[in-house]
């Protein structure tokens, strides 16, 4: 039988086998957002290849982060790379200009089986114990939830700094410096995609941010009450 692999977004399924290569982008086999002129006509690609099946960024700008389903494993796929789809599920996100996109990749014959135990580290126990303050997770929150309530593979707009400030009640300026402190706490251990260099704070550190902290749970649905919390303190401060 043919080894075939699935891909899911929106409810809609798109299926390849060994012999075809499935693309991904704004001009491709799977028409993501054909209106979004900051997404790559052609940006993902899935391919066997060495008897493996390999997800591809064959874009020149943006990068995707790629999770098991659990959020106990997490990969950043830069422009150029690739990585092998070993998993029965991968999860994929990725942002392009305002909009952020979320796929799935299903594969029929999984070369690795992952055994999950009640001891198993997940979230951020595994990547690195990062301790939140009450305000940096609500932060996150504001950021993160449009992606949070969504159900399913599909596509939200991660809010502006300004929206994000406004739902939790707060300046914009104090938005700001939380921000800061939460990218720098996260960049020290290692999250990849919050600075553009050294000293230099990423464009894009928001839609990271929310990628990042859902796919490892530092926030989870459960969390959004913290959001009405900042709003009440934020109305007793006035």
């Amino acid at each position: 039988m043919t080894a075939s692999i699935s891909v899911e977004f929106c409810g809609e399924w798109y299926r390849t086998d060994e012999e075809a290569e499935l693309s991904i982008g704004r001009e491709a086999d799977l028409i993501v957002d054909e209106d979004n002129p900051y997404l790559h006509r052609r940006f993902l690609t899935v391919s066997r290849t060495d008897s493996l099946w390999w997800l591809s960024n064959v874009g020149s700008r943006l990068s995707a982060t790629i999770t098991d389903g659990t959020g106990a494993l997490q990969a950043w796929l830069a422009p150029g790379a690739r990585l092998p789809l070993v998993f029965d599920v991968t999860k994929v996100v990725f942002t392009a200009g305002p909009t952020t996109y979320e796929l799935s990749v299903h594969a029929e014959t999984p070369e690795f089986e992952r055994s999950p135990s009640p001891e198993d580290p997940v979230g951020e126990t595994t990547m690195g114990a990062v301790q939140l303050t009450e305000s940096q997770k609500q932060l996150i929150l504001a950021l993160a939830e449009p992606m949070l309530v969504r159900e399913g593979s599909s596509m939200s707009a991660v809010p502006t700094s300004a929206q994000a400030a406004e739902r939790l009640g707060w300046p914009r300026t104090k938005f700001n410096r939380k921000l800061d402190n939460v990218c720098d706490k996260l960049d020290r251990i290692g999250v990849r995609g919050l600075r553009g260099g050294p000293g230099k704070l990423a464009s894009n550190r928001r839609a990271r941010l929310v990628e990042h902290a859902v796919f490892t749970r530092l926030v989870t649905v459960e969390d959004l009450p913290l959001l009405e919390t900042a709003a009440e303190d934020a109305d007793d401060e006035q």
